[in-house]
């Protein structure tokens, strides 16, 4: 595994410590991030937070790359929720322009990369040239094989239960079966993220505690991990940062770990 990152590692730097640490037998197979702390970045700094947002891109860039060095299966950026209507005009205005630029300009090194791009939430709900711009980009990449880059765009995690719930029921309803057959195999066959493989590690930047209405759903037995760090500056560092804690957690999925006695004498 240090031979796919020779290239963009410096011999003795921390990014190689870290990486050293990596068991590359136990990655997560699915990272999901809450890219948080953009606005307050440019705050900091006195500029408006669309300055936040932009600075924000290079931390996906250096996401996508370690990920895609990495071979991790799947990656969910949330990127724009059904809340963030809520922001000021120029601000929502400024992000759907800059999402459409982004798209434009990175989606050869996407696919130079071998990461497919898809779109989850409800994308209907999005400007024609935003549609148009994700339709492209699917496109673009449909052939890819490697890591799936999903970014959550007009998303809530709520209304993807919900909508998923609806479309289960009127499944079963159509091949004539009672609502007591509704089962969670059913609700999940209708998620966005149907076919990708369960979130393993959520990770939160900014320091905040709460999912904020993020892949309720697929969280459910997600490991989570907050840092401190501001999203514009969140680099490969962090990511191995977070795998390595990731790869100390006992994961038992309501269980009991092995060497635990269950014995209540």
């Amino acid at each position: 595994m240090l031979d796919r990152f020779a290239p963009v590692i410096k011999k003795d730097s921390d990014d190689e410590r870290l990486l050293a640490l990596i068991d590359p037998a136990r990655l997560p197979r699915h990272i999901a991030v809450i890219m948080d702390g953009n606005g307050r970045w440019a705050k900091m700094r006195g500029k408006p937070r669309i300055f936040g947002h932009k600075a924000g891109a290079e931390s996906v860039r250096s996401l996508l790359d370690t990920c895609a060095r990495l071979q991790i299966e799947a990656l969910t950026l949330y990127a724009f929720s059904t809340e963030n209507w809520k922001r000021p005009k120029a601000e929502v205005s400024g992000l759907m322009s800059m999402l459409k630029r982004y798209i434009r300009s990175e989606m050869g090194e996407v696919k130079a990369n071998n990461i497919r791009f898809q779109a989850i939430g409800n994308i209907p709900g999005l400007s024609e040239g935003v549609q148009k711009e994700i339709a492209w980009a699917t496109a673009h990449t449909a052939e890819n094989t490697g890591t799936v880059l999903s970014v959550a765009l007009n998303y809530g995690g709520r209304a993807e239960i919900v909508e998923a719930a609806r479309r289960a029921v009127q499944q079963l309803l159509d091949q004539g079966k009672s609502l007591e057959r509704l089962t969670d195999a059913d609700i999940e066959r209708n998620l966005y993220t149907h076919g990708l493989p369960e979130v393993d590690l959520l990770i939160r930047t900014s320091g905040e505690m709460r999912l904020s209405n993020f892949l309720l759903w697929q969280l459910a037995y997600s490991e989570i991990y907050v840092t401190p760090t501001l999203f514009p500056d969140f680099r490969r560092q962090h990511l191995f940062e977070a795998i390595v804690e990731f790869q100390q957690r006992d994961r038992r999925f309501g269980g009991v770990a092995a060497h635990v006695s269950t014995s209540l004498i």
